[in-house]
């Protein structure tokens, strides 16, 4: 199965943001390489929030091009069997940490937003990895920075959309 053809049946299994869930459906319909960054009008990119729930806290990176606190995440790529695999191999690659592993149940949500061009759209599957008990984070060429944030402590410095993810990972636990 292809990578596309696994973004289609995961979008078609999930049951959150309905009207959202149609966007994206039907972009990769008008966009057979709309799974890639070089798709002018937009492409699927996997995200994961880094979640330690033994200590009621995040791992939210401060991305290097938008100077803002995020989750963890990127584009798709060539090897990437599933957009599941994206998300947790942009995890690992983004945060250093070794054994992680994703929180059962898909995609937590999706976000669609607006990046500059070339490109015009980012369509994000969002996901939750929970991190290892002794998991030790590394800033990688992708960040600023690193930081552990407690739950209470995310709405102060992440957009609406990381506020969101948050809460919709923490209503899954």
């Amino acid at each position: 199965m292809s990578l596309y053809d696994d973004a289609v049946l995961v979008l078609k299994g999930y049951e959150g943001q309905p009207e959202l869930r149609e966007v994206y459906l039907e972009h990769l319909a008008a966009h057979p390489d709309g799974m890639y960054k070089p798709c002018g009008a937009g492409h699927l990119t996997s995200s994961a929030l880094v979640i330690d729930p033994a200590r009621g806290r995040v791992l939210l990176t401060l991305h290097k091009k938008l100077g803002m606190w995020l989750q963890m995440g990127g584009h798709c790529e060539e090897g990437d069997p599933t957009v599941e695999a994206a998300a947790l191999r942009e995890a690992a690659e983004e945060s250093g940490i070794t054994g992680l592993t994703l929180l059962p149940g898909g995609p937590v949500r999706l976000d669609r937003h607006p990046i500059p061009a070339p490109c015009h759209w980012h369509l994000d599957v969002q996901y939750a990895v929970l991190a290892p008990a002794d998991a030790v984070a590394q800033i990688s060429e992708e960040s600023l920075d690193l930081r552990w944030y407690a739950y209470d402590e995310v709405a102060g410095v992440a957009d609406t959309s990381v506020v969101r993810l948050l809460e919709g990972t923490l209503a899954r636990l």
